[in-house]
């Protein structure tokens, strides 16, 4: 049977409100479009600190200009939520996804590089005393949920921390990323992030 995560997040959203509490969220995000809406779903329910970790993102030069969009977005909507930047790390991607170049965008690729992304923002949520981790990465159509919050769920166990489970296309969570990103005239990129989901849409 499968799991309907958004009715999952909703209730612990419920039970925050219920105890009157507002935990520390790390928010691991891959650009600005894809946390707007999450953002705005979240921020009355958690001190959130946007995690910008994305090694998967070629070249480079679109890696920076993604955080550069993310650091603007966060200053045009909050003085309150910081961002935790990270250095660029293309080569431990490469290292992760070695031998799976030919695999079909949202396979098994595609499943490491959660897995990348997910360790790395539980480990320092894990150092820097969250109450939550999470991602915004199942806002988007392309991005399989049940998966995500399978390895987010893995990582708590591991860990100890909590996994903010989610599935942020629902409740037309793309639609309201799309609406806030035309608001806020924010650069959408036209793939994924990796050099193999570029050479996709290239083709």
């Amino acid at each position: 049977m499968k799991i309907n995560y958004n009715n999952k997040m909703e209730e612990i959203l419920a039970s925050l409100k219920e105890q009157n509490i507002r935990p520390k969220l790390l928010l691991h995000t891959c650009c600005a479009p894809c946390s707007s809406a999450v953002i705005e779903r979240l921020a009355s329910y958690f001190e959130i600190t946007v995690l910008y970790y994305n090694p998967n993102i070629e070249p480079k030069e679109e890696y920076e200009k993604r955080k550069e969009e993310q650091k603007r977005f966060l200053k045009l909507i909050s003085k309150n939520i910081k961002l935790m930047d990270c250095d660029y790390d293309n080569e431990k991607f490469h290292e992760i996804t070695l031998n799976l170049e030919k695999e079909k965008e949202g396979g098994k690729r595609c499943f490491k590089c959660y897995e990348l992304r997910l360790e790395y923002t539980v480990q320092k949520a894990l150092e820097n005393n969250f109450d939550y981790f999470g991602t915004t990465l199942s806002v988007s159509p392309y991005k399989n949920a049940s998966k995500l919050n399978e390895v987010g769920l893995a990582l708590e166990g591991k860990y100890k921390v909590k996994y903010l489970v989610s599935d942020f296309k629902k409740k037309n969570g793309y639609k309201r990323s799309i609406e806030l990103s035309n608001q806020y005239n924010l650069y959408r990129q036209n793939y994924c992030g990796c050099i193999y989901s570029k050479k996709e849409v290239e083709k």
